[in-house]
């Protein structure tokens, strides 16, 4: 079979081959549609690739760590993150090269194209792939058409593929790849069109914007819509939208003129019309389909089933070819740029305001002066305050995490590191508010450490002068951490268990963080020119904010249950209820610490690379964090940030909770401390006390028989 095939030259028995979005461009060329021309890289040149260099094995090990049904997915996501890191990192077969370069060079010259992603099923009438596999638009050049037909290839194992095809109950090592490498049209004029409306079947829809589709497809930019007669053509509706921004090499402003114009007149909107009856023919059934208008010359830039649930309502600008899509992780995946910066307007400028408002209005209630029956009142009122901001905390603070992971594809594609994780080093910041508490228990450590009969008398239960630099500083944590010394879950063992933290840390020397390479930020930026630095500066500072607010998110929630949590108190001094248990930092299952045969070695995913042997600290509950000791290594199900402050004297990490952006890897990353995270039952499994080895490089913590001795190799 050849590694590829002009759209002319695809034949009845190729769609195997060719994919579907590439087996419908040829067919539609062949009978006369206005496609655009280009060539159809076979699923063989993808197998050739995978078996030439190795990758088939790499990606097998990277997806064994652990079943893909038991992944959470940002473990899927670190996975798919180091094998598109596999797949860019690795140089075509000469050989293939060679041939690509060849039929590309003759047939796009220095023309811009689009490179699309063909995988075998995509685009069928059962299954809808839309959006899941890349897609790039304006690309130039032989050598940076095979770089994007590499990261088409590697989108096949993204996040969102992976999910879908667990989703399907599909197999992802039976999946392969096709890639489409279309003439590019740059469009003053595109959108979508539905030749049957899911709400209405004799009419169809039209959306259009103007400059390119990707801002409408990705949401960026939103449409005008149209609803029109099926039989006829004729109008029925039309829903302008509010043109702001169109989509042409970057985002940019709509000129004043478009704006105060649909994107489509009346010729326009016929001629996109009549595609309907044809495309319906060709299909067999009802079809969507992106266009674009180049002048007056109308283009068809695809087109595939419609596969949308019928008999819906549909809401004018309606990302329609999603409709059957609609998972909550399918849509915080698909979070654009522009989405992730309107969520951010709103957590910065409504919700953290108004949550931190809700706070201090709590906190000045006077407890002690309501009545029985109010107190109960008032903590059914907080009980359903906490809740709500849960449900803010789930819905709209965990996807603003989806910023990072933008930030970490844009800097792996433009620098390819040799470590896929390198771009995290960009985004810490010494000035939230989790790392200014970090950094003055180390300063009061480092009171304790130059002050020997300071230790003593700390030792002995006593405190220093009331007026001395560790005294003052001891008085402004606890103003200002208080109670929330050791997590979420309100750990009350006050100056006491603080005080045991900061002998610990003094008995140690000060361990520093990683050093950052000054140079990445200016390399990173280097990759792009004009516009496009400017945008590369946008993403990184979202970013930057999205890493903030994940070391920061479970504060502002903890504030509203700590409101919460003193009214529990009260009502408990009263003896009207008990407290709300504290909730654990690792379940322990009934019976498991007894005479079961336990592992010797346990898989998850390598958070950061090193290794380390040492005695494992199995963390069950937040009082388990007080009894840590220097060079230990924490076993913890999940590490909460108010719970950071116990790294910095370990030896390693091992946490239940699995990905990069956990924030026991994040800290561990910045200390360069060998973890290991997604280890399934890590607390039940590893015995509290026994000699362990965690290997950061391979994702594998060894257990060896017995407790741990210091004097052990």
């Amino acid at each position: 079979m050849k590694y590829w095939l002009d759209f002319s030259e695809i034949a009845s028995g190729d769609l195997f081959e060719v994919g579907g979005k590439g087996f419908a461009l040829g067919e539609l060329a062949r009978q006369g549609f206005p496609v655009p021309g280009g060539l159809a890289l076979t699923v063989s040149a993808y197998r050739h690739f995978l078996r030439e260099t190795g990758l088939e094995g790499r990606i097998v090990r990277e997806l064994g760590r652990k079943p893909l049904k038991e992944m959470r997915w940002e473990e899927i996501w670190d996975a798919a993150l180091r094998i598109r890191h596999l797949f860019a990192s690795t140089e075509i077969p000469a050989g293939l090269a060679r041939e690509l370069r060849a039929a590309v060079g003759e047939k796009f010259g220095r023309r811009p194209v689009v490179v699309r992603s063909s995988a075998p099923g995509e685009d069928s009438a059962d299954r809808s792939f839309a959006g899941l596999h890349e897609s790039f638009v304006n690309v130039r050049g032989t050598e940076k058409i095979l770089e994007k037909i590499v990261l088409v290839w590697a989108s096949l194992w993204s996040d969102r593929a992976l999910l879908y095809r667990r989703e399907l109950k599909l197999d992802p090592a039976g999946s392969a790849m096709a890639v489409a490498v279309q003439e590019m049209v740059n469009g003053e004029r595109s959108g979508v069109a539905f030749t049957v409306s899911p709400e209405n079947d004799d009419r169809g829809l039209i959306e259009a914007v103007w400059g390119l589709n990707e801002g409408l497809v990705d949401g960026t930019v939103g449409p005008d819509h149209w609803v029109l007669d099926r039989a006829t053509g004729r109008v029925i509706s039309h829903t302008p939208a509010q043109r702001e921004w169109r989509v042409g090499t970057v985002l940019k402003e709509l000129d004043p003129r478009q704006a105060d114009q649909p994107p489509l007149d009346d010729k326009r909107l016929k001629m996109v019309f009549d595609l309907f009856r044809p495309l319906e023919e060709y299909l067999g059934g009802p079809a969507d389909f992106e266009w674009t208008f180049k002048g007056t010359r109308l283009c068809l830039l695809q087109c595939r089933p419609i596969t949308a649930g019928r008999g819906e309502k549909v809401e004018p600008g309606e990302r329609l070819w999603e409709r059957d899509d609609r998972r909550p992780w399918y849509l915080n995946l698909q979070r654009s740029f522009a989405n992730l910066k309107k969520l951010r307007e709103r957590i910065e400028g409504e919700l953290i305001p108004e949550m931190e408002k809700e706070a201090k209005r709590l906190d000045g209630v006077r407890l002690d002066r309501l009545s029985d029956r109010e107190l109960r009142a008032e903590i059914k009122n907080r009980s359903a305050i906490r809740d709500r901001w849960r449900e803010v905390y789930w819905s709209e603070f965990i996807p603003f995490a989806h910023g990072i992971r933008l930030f970490g594809q844009v800097y792996n594609d433009a620098v390819r590191p040799e470590d896929p994780y390198e771009f995290m080093d960009l985004l810490a910041s010494d000035g939230t508010e989790i790392a200014g508490r970090r950094k003055l228990l180390e300063e009061l450590a480092g009171l304790i450490r130059n002050d020997p009969e300071l230790d003593r008398k700390l030792e002995r239960g006593e405190s220093g002068p009331e007026d001395s630099r560790f005294e003052k500083g001891l008085e402004e944590f606890m103003d200002r951490f208080g109670e929330l010394s050791c997590g979420v879950s309100q750990c009350a063992l006050g100056r006491e268990g603080i005080v045991a933290i900061l002998r610990e840390m003094a008995a140690q020397p000060a361990r520093e963080k990683q050093k950052k390479n000054p140079g990445r930020e200016a390399d990173f930026l280097a990759s792009f020119s004009g516009e496009r630095r400017e945008a590369a500066k946008e993403v990184l500072d979202l970013a930057r904010a999205s890493y903030r607010l994940r070391d920061e998110d479970n504060i502002h929630l903890s504030r509203i249950e700590g409101q919460l949590l003193k009214a529990e108190k009260e009502a408990e001094r009263r003896g009207l209820r008990p407290r709300t248990p504290k909730r654990a930092a690792g379940k322990q299952k009934p019976g498991s610490d007894g005479g079961a045969e336990r592992p010797r070695q346990l898989t998850g995913q390598p958070a950061n690379p090193g290794m380390v042997r040492g005695r494992a600290r199995v963390v069950r509950t937040p009082a388990d964090l007080f009894k840590f000791k220097a060079g230990e290594v924490l076993v913890i199900d999940a590490i909460e940030p108010e719970m950071t402050f116990v790294v910095p004297l370990a030896g390693g990490i091992v946490e239940r909770r699995g990905g990069m952006l956990v924030h026991g890897a994040i800290i561990a990353r910045e200390y360069g401390l060998p973890c290991v995270t997604g280890v399934p039952e890590a607390v039940e499994k590893i015995p509290d006390g026994a000699e362990v080895t965690v290997d950061g490089y391979r994702g594998i913590v060894v257990i060896h028989s017995g407790e741990f001795s210091s004097n052990q190799g």
